[in-house]
């Protein structure tokens, strides 16, 4: 299993700085976006239709790319003063058990996001003409990917190499 983290790790490495790069561009964009819907409304009196409803799927892309990001990068919101306090062995098995609901959720949110597309394709979204499912596009492969990145950082933690990811990010930072 070492093994095969080790011949995939690279991949997932460069998913994730995929991810956090199409994030900070969606960011960009949703920001120049905006920037023109105030310029359209304040100073030529005509706010463009389409500007809020493509920045809201922008902004649906970069809040779960980075979210699939902080979780393989372990920079997600949590409580740790309960597990610092517990011994080893014990640690470790709350980080099994939080990284093993955290997968499940990633696949639940892929899952359920997939129906909830199919279910709307046929609906329109009216300023921009898409199929109304592509608002769950970004649920769907931002659940995926935290999925994959919980997955891979659970295998870690279970074959005991908890840090493999965190000195590759380390590594990263220096270069």
């Amino acid at each position: 299993m070492s093994r095969f983290m080790r011949a995939i790790r690279p991949g997932l490495s460069w998913l994730s700085l995929a991810c956090l790069y199409l994030a900070g561009l969606g960011v960009v964009l949703m920001t120049i976006i905006i920037g023109w819907q105030v310029f359209g409304r304040y100073v030529l009196n005509d706010t463009p239709s389409w500007s809020e409803p493509l920045s809201l799927q922008l902004m649906s892309w970069f809040i779960l790319l980075g979210a699939a990001v902080g979780v393989r990068e372990s920079v997600h919101l949590g409580l740790d003063i309960v597990r610092y306090n517990m011994p080893p062995s014990v640690q470790r098995l709350m980080d099994l058990i939080s990284l093993g609901l955290i997968c499940i959720f990633g696949g639940a949110m892929s899952y359920y996001g997939t129906q909830l597309a199919m279910g709307t394709w046929t609906a329109r979204i009216p300023v921009l003409g898409w199929p109304g499912g592509i608002d769950f596009i970004p649920l769907i492969v931002g659940g995926a990917l935290i999925a994959v990145f919980a997955l891979e950082r659970f295998i870690d933690t279970f074959i005991g190499q908890v840090e493999a990811v965190a000195g590759e990010n380390a590594q990263a930072e220096v270069l």
